[in-house]
């Protein structure tokens, strides 16, 4: 179950992330084998360093509070997976897949560390923290979440082009994000004490949420 879940969440958190459109940057520069091969060496390595912390933290956490932070986690997830393209795309075009001495690095290296360094701190790496922190399974955890990294940069890198003319990448940000809301309500449910789950508790926090969706990904202002 921990490797399904966390093949699923990050696989659907990679679509239309900044860093398949750097895969894709990178297969019109080299080889495609060779820009798999550098894009699974940084995942292990990011998943790698997001499980050994999440493991730390579940094994001297209570878990009834890793819970409670990974529902607001995954909520977190669904505002941040709003964000306009403008907001999250800081990699210049034409510096996509380069990092200096790039020659004598070699092209594995080379998308390997340009991948790592801009995949460091995102979404998908604080979500496989966040999985390893509650599953207590981390090997599973890591399998599951560098499988949901390749295939979505896989096909980033294969059909992105296809996928972005059938279906807008606006779609797939707003798929993701209402699966990251919804998942992190019903852990929050599950979690907190039902003496808590008042109809005005519930009413402030759907209404705050609801504010902070239109300010994140509809208010035109926020786009500017």
């Amino acid at each position: 179950m921990a490797l399904l879940k966390a093949f699923l969440f990050v696989l659907v958190a990679e679509m239309g992330d900044k860093t398949q459109l750097l895969a894709m940057a990178c297969a019109s520069k080299y080889k495609l084998k060779q820009v798999i091969a550098g894009i699974f060496a940084a995942t292990v390595v990011l998943n790698g360093l997001a499980v050994l912390i999440g493991t730390y933290l579940g094994n001297y956490i209570r878990f009834d509070y890793v819970q409670f932070v990974a529902a607001f986690m995954f909520i977190g997830f669904g505002l941040w997976s709003l964000k306009p393209e403008e907001e999250e795309e800081e990699i210049p075009e034409g510096e996509a897949c380069s990092v200096k001495n790039e020659n004598k690095l070699g092209p594995i290296i080379t998308v390997g560390t340009t991948f790592f360094l801009a995949e460091l701190g995102d979404k998908t790496q604080i979500m496989t923290l966040t999985f390893a922190a509650q599953a207590k399974a981390p090997i599973l955890v890591l399998i599951g979440a560098t499988l949901g990294m390749m295939v979505a940069d896989t096909l980033g890198i294969v059909g992105g082009a296809l996928i972005s003319k059938y279906l807008p990448e606006t779609y797939v940000k707003l798929g993701a994000a209402f699966i990251f809301i919804i998942f992190g309500i019903t852990t929050l449910y599950g979690v907190v004490p039902s003496s808590y789950i008042t109809i005005t508790n519930q009413i402030i926090f759907y209404v705050v949420l609801a504010i902070l969706i239109y300010f994140i990904g509809f208010n035109k202002k926020s786009r500017k």
